[in-house]
């Protein structure tokens, strides 16, 4: 058991592996995709067993090279690490099983690619160390490049092409703040670097307020903060369904960083950096709440409209970590896995739609008839209930328990911005449903549905199972409730978190 915390790295890293030896002509798809769902189980029961083992409290600390000189990699697993890795377990396996419908054979290296992209997921949401933050966000990218350009042309190639100079240059500018941070305090472990932090002496804290400026810049434009943000809409729009449908968990990234160092290193117990960048992240995520609502509502294709919803959520979140009291930052962890999942499921539902209306695709001006539009319309209806957070589903309990947590000196502007997304966001899911389904053009009954536009029962189970696990979350609101109540304490008060991994008790030290 002593080994359970580096297995969510080691099992995709080992699947991704096997899946280049297997893709040779004369192992065929199905052997692929039989590694792919092996290596998944193998991370389900991986990922199940570390969230047991930490759902009491408990922090497991595993080190790889602990040298004397304390050098090494750390990786640390509490409530928030196991919750992300649920969660990204969760949205993982939908979205195999609709490229597993035919598009992975479109896509070289599809299944390896998938691996390595959640070989650097887990290993973002585990690290103990802020320079394998950002290794594993370099992996975690790399395989999102292959991912998002494979089998792609002419104009996905190009907004490809946009979104790898994006991110480089973040990574750019994310090894220099390394850079400096060494430089400045002497260590890159986050649990040190709390410590050395609270005791910066005031020669050297305008160079780490910088570098930490720096950092939090980098973190927000991974998670499409505004002014930050322009590289996703069309980025997401325009990736293979699967593919975007998975890319929603990667904003997410970003917001976790910002909160892992915001309760480690700018806590109340920080000294000058307590509560550093907290205003100006909540009143950027305020601004990008609203200009997300209305890109939603401006949106002239559906998978547009659905990306600027990606927007929507990681401002919500955003707002609640900036808040940062215990019931906003619970409300904010339950409504993290809900806005993932709902959006891959939307990214999903859209492709659906996009084949069945032919050379319309999802454009929302174009009216076009939609053969056997009822299942699709169905499923856009749940998906746009909840992520619009109208009761009865998750959305609405979410977004609720954050309202009603909010501090008194928030409370105007946040609950008029919430407000006022949600009712643009409704405005143009509404305009999206009557475009797409209500004022089209009546289908010939006789007319054979063409062959591109036929639902394939795997792509529909995909949507399906998103869809589910958010009407799961709104049956089981109390019990994750209470797991993101434990979540936002145990992150509130990170003494324990600092003490298990400063400490390296003797029997999880490794040779």
């Amino acid at each position: 058991m002593n080994h359970l915390v580096i297995l969510p790295i080691l099992i995709p890293l080992l699947g991704a592996a096997l899946s280049l030896f297997v893709e040779h002509r004369r192992y065929g798809p199905r052997v692929q995709r039989a590694v792919a769902w092996t290596s998944l189980s193998a991370l389900a029961l991986a990922v199940g067993l570390l969230f047991a083992g930490t759902a009491g409290g408990d922090i497991n600390v595993y080190l790889l090279g602990d040298w004397p000189s304390r050098l090494g990699i750390a990786l640390v697993a509490d409530r928030l690490s196991a919750w992300m890795l649920l969660t990204t377990l969760l949205l993982a396996i939908p979205c195999l099983l609709h490229a597993c419908s035919g598009w992975d054979r479109r896509a070289p290296h599809f299944h390896a690619l998938f691996q390595f992209q959640l070989v650097g997921l887990n290993g973002a949401f585990l690290t103990g160390d802020i320079f394998n933050l950002f290794v594993f966000f370099e992996v975690m990218l790399i395989a999102s490049y292959g991912l998002l350009l494979s089998g792609g042309r002419g104009l996905r190639m190009r907004i490809g092409l946009h979104y790898v100079v994006f991110n480089v240059t973040a990574s750019t500018l994310f090894l220099i703040a390394l850079g400096l941070l060494y430089a400045s305090l002497g260590s890159l472990n986050m649990a040190e670097l709390s410590q050395r932090i609270a005791e910066v002496p005031p020669a050297q804290l305008t160079l780490v307020k910088a570098t930490m400026g720096l950092l939090l810049l980098v973190f927000c434009a991974k998670a499409a903060l505004m002014p930050l943000y322009l590289w996703l809409p069309e980025a997401y729009s325009r990736a293979p369904a699967a593919v975007a449908a998975l890319f929603a968990i990667m904003t997410k990234v970003g917001l976790y960083s910002v909160l892992r160092i915001q309760m480690l290193w700018f806590g109340d117990d920080a000294g000058a950096m307590a509560g550093y960048g907290r205003d100006w992240l909540l009143w950027a995520g305020v601004a990008t709440l609203v200009l997300g609502g209305l890109g939603a509502l401006a949106a002239t294709r559906l998978r547009v409209l659905i990306s600027y919803l990606v927007i929507v959520s990681a401002a919500t979140l955003f707002i609640a970590f900036s808040v940062g009291t215990p019931q906003v930052l619970s409300a904010g962890l339950y409504y993290l896995p809900h806005s993932s999942f709902v959006a891959a499921a939307l990214f999903l539902i859209a492709d659906l739609i996009r084949r069945r209306r032919g050379g319309a695709s999802d454009r929302k001006e174009v009216v076009a008839p939609m053969p056997g539009k009822e299942t699709p319309a169905v499923l856009f209806l749940i998906g746009a209930v909840s992520v619009a957070g109208l009761p009865p589903l998750s959305g609405f309990l979410a977004k609720a328990a954050l309202l009603a947590g909010m501090p008194a000196q928030y409370t105007g502007p946040v609950w008029t911005a919430v407000l006022v997304s949600s009712l643009l966001v409704i405005m143009g899911l509404t305009r999206g449903g009557i475009r797409l389904f209500w004022r089209v053009p009546p289908v010939d009954p006789e007319a054979p549905v063409p062959r591109k536009a036929r639902l394939r029962r795997v792509e529909l189970y995909a949507a399906c199972i998103l869809l589910a696990y958010g009407i799961g979350m709104t049956l089981a609101a109390a019990p994750l409730m209470r797991y993101t109540d434990a979540t936002a304490a145990q992150l509130l008060d990170p003494s324990e978190y600092v003490q298990q991994l400063r400490a390296t008790p003797p029997e999880i030290r490794q040779p």
